[in-house]
Order: C-alpha cells, then sequence, then structure tokens
C-alpha cells in the first residue's frame, strides 16, 4: 500500500460523537418554532454545513421563514450548540482516537482537521488535542461545503503536502466524495454501504492499525 505522508481527519462521528450535540441543537431549535425535524435527518445532517442543515431542518416547518429569518435561526442554533460544547471533555473522544493521533503524531505525520463546523478550534479544545494539529480547516474558511472538495485541498496547503499523499478520514457520504474529488485516499468510519465510495472503511478509529499507511521512525531510511 502506498506510504502516506500526512492524515486529515473530519472532526464530528470521526474523533468525537459532536454530531449528536448539534442534533440536539437542532432538535431544541425546531421545538422552540413549533415543528418536529423530518424523517431521517439524523443522517441527513452528517457532514453538512450550517445553512444547508437548516434546510434540512426546515422541511419539517409548516411556514415557509424568509432569508433574514434563516439566517436568524442559524445564529441561535450556533448559540445552542456553543452551550453544549462546554460539556465536552476528552472522555468524549470515539473509540481508537486518542491512541492513533498520539501514535501519528509519536511518528511526526503531520495532521490537520477539515470540518463542517465553525466551532471546531473549540470542540478540540474541549476535547484537549487541539495540540495535536498542525492546521484547521473550517467551515469558516471556506466558500463551498463538502462535497466541494475545497475543505480538505486547504487542509492539504496547511500541512504543506499534495493532495495525493494524503489520507482523509471521514464519516459521512459527502464528507467521502470530497475527498475523492480532492485527490486523496478516502478512509470511511462507519457504515460501509453509506460510505461505498470510500477506499477503505472501518468500524472506528480503534480498528485502524497507521502502519498500514505510514512509515513508523524506526522503520524509515536514513
Amino acid at each position: 500500500m502506498t506510504d502516506y505522508t500526512a492524515a486529515i481527519f473530519d472532526l464530528d462521528g470521526v474523533i468525537a460523537d459532536t454530531a449528536r450535540l448539534h442534533f440536539a441543537a437542532w432538535i431544541q431549535l425546531a421545538s422552540e418554532e413549533g415543528f418536529q425535524l423530518p424523517p431521517n435527518a439524523d443522517n441527513r445532517l452528517k457532514g453538512v454545513d450550517r445553512m444547508a442543515s437548516l434546510a434540512i431542518v426546515l422541511e419539517g416547518a409548516a411556514r415557509r421563514y424568509t432569508t433574514d429569518e434563516q439566517a436568524r435561526l442559524a445564529d441561535r442554533k450556533n448559540r445552542l450548540y456553543q452551550t453544549l460544547i462546554h460539556q465536552l471533555t476528552p472522555a468524549d473522544l470515539l473509540p481508537g482516537a486518542e491512541t492513533l493521533l498520539n501514535t501519528l503524531a509519536a511518528w511526526g505525520i503531520p495532521l490537520a482537521l477539515a470540518s463542517a463546523s465553525k466551532n471546531a478550534k473549540a470542540v478540540v479544545e474541549g476535547l484537549g488535542i487541539a495540540g495535536r494539529f498542525h492546521t484547521i480547516a473550517d467551515a469558516a474558511l471556506v466558500r463551498h461545503p463538502k462535497p466541494d472538495p475545497e475543505i480538505f485541498l486547504m487542509a492539504a496547503r496547511g500541512l504543506g503536502v499534495t493532495p495525493a499523499r494524503c489520507i482523509g478520514v471521514e464519516d459521512a457520504a459527502a464528507g467521502v466524495t470530497a475527498l475523492k474529488r480532492a485527490g486523496m485516499y478516502a478512509l470511511g468510519v462507519g457504515d460501509p454501504i453509506v460510505l461505498r465510495e470510500a477506499d477503505r472503511v472501518v468500524p472506528s478509529l480503534a480498528a485502524l492499525d497507521p502502519a498500514d499507511y505510514f512509515t513508523a521512525p524506526a522503520n524509515r531510511s536514513n
């Protein structure tokens, strides 16, 4: 297998289950507005940005919202989510995440975060892993959300690594599509049916052996 030189991680559902906090915030917002989320919203909301998520949420509403109203709703949801972020601790890291990040850091592998969340920096600080990432690309820095490859290409530039030498790790179909469009190896975490476009799918980061993709320092030629 190709020896890659950098890794780019999605955040929600890969490193930590912050998707549940986003979902809880959307549920609360919808409840305050007097409607319920549409069917299968939990899966459809994964890996998409805030306004695209709002469009999905508003499918359950009985009335149309103006552009200004939608902007206010998105801001309200973000405030709800930011309140929930304060509950995060290192205990919220998903299985295998801390071990993998520590191993890659010890091996000197450059790491980046590419998240659809504009709160990515606050999240990784709460999780105690902010220092593991050389660069963070989030939704606040890009014009086009996943499945557009922009955020992954930005992360690769931040690491100074060509896309073909990067492994991207994603749990959402839109993210996997973005990785493939970026010309990166797409490693999916989760359901192989949902992530069928990925080059490989594992159930969690705990099932991933970094030696399958990266060379440990002891094995590198001088």
